[in-house]
């Protein structure tokens, strides 16, 4: 790992003006829903095989709304439709991952702001179960934490990326540990995850999305990194970076994609429109990858580039 530790902090400007010198990604596609009358399907997992069938879960929300449900869905020819008799969470933000051979799924729970009147406060809520019918609730993040994810390492132990936001984390900043087992994923624990070093700027903020166990036991890590320009609008762009899940020490962050190279479409509010965030990534034998991506918080497309976490193999 030592050849991929990190330098120094690359913002936002910096990873973009990278980014435009590499193979731009291809082959967008926007992924059509349907069965959910008038609402939207956005920040999508990747498709993932349950009871022998691909599924994507995915946020469905009215347009002028935050409320939202997680629903299941599969594909009829060339459509996504909701999965018959599939449960629907009210969560947001889905994501998987396969956990002592059980699914395990988590997202973001909304509730109603414990000290400020007319907000809202979210956490991260887990379920597990053989399969999506039997997904039950198990484990819960601190509130107002987002971007909690798990991966289970070659020895059985678990990896947690951690986002804390505020005192410890400013607008958003990753941590890593590793836990023994599922049993250890407490709100104690989760809160006293150290950070890792020098990945975003105070002004910036990003988070985990999706970990992936790379071959040689390294956690290559789909995230996003974003920030605010002058006038306020949100800029999020989709990442990976790499950890030693060993050691704790990661790689630089590089960015794998833009709005630019997705297709047009609509967007929640006019500062959503630069706003893309990685819901899975799909590695494919061919060295690309599929990425399933929420664009403008309001559609749902897929892009194909480089596999990116086979410079981290090698």
């Amino acid at each position: 790992m030592s050849k991929y530790i990190k330098s120094e902090v690359k913002t936002c400007a910096n990873l973009l003006q990278e980014f435009k010198q590499q193979a731009q990604p291809r082959h967008a596609e926007k992924l059509r829903f349907i069965g959910v009358g008038d609402k939207d399907v956005y920040n999508i997992s990747a498709p993932f095989e349950d009871e022998g069938q691909l599924v994507i879960a995915g946020r469905v929300e009215s347009r002028d709304s935050e409320h939202s449900e997680v629903h299941f869905f599969v594909e009829q020819n060339g459509e996504w439709a909701p999965r018959e008799g599939a449960p629907v969470f009210k969560l947001q933000d889905p994501f998987f991952t396969k956990i002592a051979g059980e699914l395990v799924l988590g997202g973001v729970e909304i509730f109603p702001h414990p000290t400020l009147e007319n907000s809202l406060s979210w956490r991260t809520v887990f379920l597990k179960g053989d399969k999506i019918a039997s997904l039950t609730e198990f484990a819960q993040g601190p509130d107002g934490m987002k971007d909690l994810r798990l991966i289970e390492l070659k020895d059985g132990s678990i990896g947690m990326l951690t986002r804390p936001q505020g005192e410890k984390g400013g607008r958003g900043k990753i941590g890593f540990r590793r836990l023994p087992s599922l049993e250890q994923l407490t709100i104690e624990e989760i809160e006293k995850t150290p950070l890792l070093e020098n990945q975003f700027i105070d002004e910036e903020w990003g988070g985990a999305n999706e970990a992936h166990l790379l071959a040689n036991g390294l956690i290559g890590v789909l995230g996003h990194i974003a920030n605010f320009d002058d006038e306020g609008n949100r800029h999020y762009y989709p990442m990976v970076f790499a950890i030693d899940p060993e050691t704790g020490d990661c790689s630089d962050i590089k960015l794998i994609a833009t709005r630019s190279n997705f297709l047009e479409g609509p967007a929640k509010r006019p500062d959503l429109i630069d706003v893309v965030f990685s819901g899975g990534l799909v590695r494919k034998q061919d060295g690309t990858a599929d990425l399933y991506a929420g664009i403008s918080d309001a559609d749902a497309q897929k892009i194909t580039i480089e596999d990116p976490f086979l410079d981290y193999e090698n």
